[in-house]
């Protein structure tokens, strides 16, 4: 049974914090985010060109008890990977982000402090590469039998009461709870046609990731209190055990746990392994051999490479500058100090560099290497992911070096 403790003395007069000043704020972090527009279509470059009329309406209906009420979202699909299948993002207006950020940053220093040590995603000062470092660090230490945790639709069915019982826990401002009660409820617009929303919080909403840790903060803390080691990035979980009867009492915990929340594990991808055996995190595949990149995350990159490259389309800058944004931020996730990927990048580099011949010439033949030879790509700006990848390596461990000093 879900048990939720009400604080004696909660958080009064957040609405009395909504300034201008958040306003502006708020919308300078949704500027920057970018996005697509809602179901009004107005872009964030449309809002903008009004920006100060529009804050200011804003601000006082957000600051006037029931005078804001949320668009419903604009229903899209996403690929979800290289399995065919999509997942459903809700897309709120840039009005109704710029209430999400306003909202989030009044709440999350509430409930920041509360979240566990263990808990690294959509956090402060906290990144996937850290959480992955948590377990390795309890596998370095004897904990080599893991539970692989899959929330089954984590977002889509997170319900609305046990949000709000987590939230009235803790605020006692009745405005800004049915500011967020309204942005729960506020419906789905899909190929024009309305769906009400009684389950779950928005995936594509700016405050979801925060509702998201409020409510596993919750198993967070069973399994700290019965002793296990952990590692949370989001709804992405692995709990560490020493034995693998320790592990099934791990899953079953957990089971129970989320049952109280209303969710539960999926049957398909929750299990329980060991490191020699392998699992997968975060992208990472992790196991007694090597930490690298998973093969669904490999699929993926080469998917976004091979559709710059088309052989119909033209080689040219855009198509340099396309490439590099991708090479940049795959290579400055996977290549870190506790993964060996160097061989897969140098191999990338010699795959890409094919197809890029092949995209100019308009055909496959081992004699355009010498018509178009390496020290060309590297003329025209195309970055080398193993050079790349050998410089964030070197910035890893330089940035580690002096944090591995101050602990002396």
């Amino acid at each position: 049974m879900l048990k939720i403790e009400s604080k004696k003395f909660k958080v009064h007069s957040l609405t009395g914090r909504i300034t201008p000043r958040l306003m502006i704020d708020a919308w300078k972090s949704v500027k920057r985010n970018k996005g697509a527009a809602g179901v009004d279509r107005i872009t964030v470059e449309k809002y903008q060109e009004n920006w100060e009329k529009n804050l200011s309406a804003l601000l006082k209906r957000l600051k006037n008890r029931g005078g804001y009420i949320s668009p419903p979202l604009r229903r899209t699909h996403i690929p979800k990977g290289n399995t065919g299948q999509t997942r459903p993002l809700g897309i709120p207006t840039v009005d109704t982000r710029c209430a999400h950020e306003v909202i989030r940053r009044l709440i999350e220093p509430i409930f920041e402090k509360q979240f566990h040590n263990n808990s690294f995603g959509f956090r402060p000062g906290r990144n996937c590469h850290q959480a992955v470092e948590r377990v390795l660090q309890y596998i370095h230490e004897g904990y080599r039998f893991v539970v692989d945790i899959d929330i089954k639709g984590f977002f889509d069915n997170i319900r609305h009461d046990v949000i709000m019982t987590m939230l009235r826990a803790e605020i006692a401002d009745g405005n800004i709870l049915d500011i967020i009660q309204t942005f729960l409820r506020s419906g789905i617009v899909e190929d024009g046609v309305f769906q009400q929303t009684l389950l779950g919080a928005p995936q594509g909403g700016v405050i979801s990731p925060l509702i998201g840790n409020i409510i596993l903060n919750y198993l967070d803390w069973h399994l700290d209190a019965a002793g296990y080691k952990f590692a949370r990035y989001a709804d992405d979980l692995v709990i560490l055990c020493n034995s693998a009867s320790q592990a099934e009492n791990a899953l079953t915990l957990t089971v129970s746990v989320l049952a109280d929340l209303g969710l539960e594990c999926s049957p398909e991808k929750t299990k329980t392994t060991t490191y020699n055996d392998g699992f997968q995190f975060l992208g990472f595949d992790i196991s007694s051999r090597v930490v690298t990149i998973r093969q669904k995350s490999r699929e993926k990159f080469e998917e976004r490479l091979k559709e710059i490259t088309k052989r119909s389309h033209n080689f040219d800058a855009k198509v340099i500058e396309k490439l590099n944004q991708v090479i940049r931020g795959t290579v400055n996730y996977f290549c870190t100090g506790f993964s060996k990927v160097q061989r897969y990048f140098i191999n990338i580099d010699k795959w890409l560099r094919r197809r890029l011949r092949s995209m100019k010439y308009k055909r496959i033949s081992c004699k355009d290497n010498l018509r178009f030879k390496n020290k060309l790509f590297t003329k025209r700006g195309l970055l080398s992911s193993k050079e790349l990848c050998q410089h964030v390596i070197n910035c890893w461990y330089s940035l580690k070096r002096p944090q591995a000093m101050g602990k002396h």
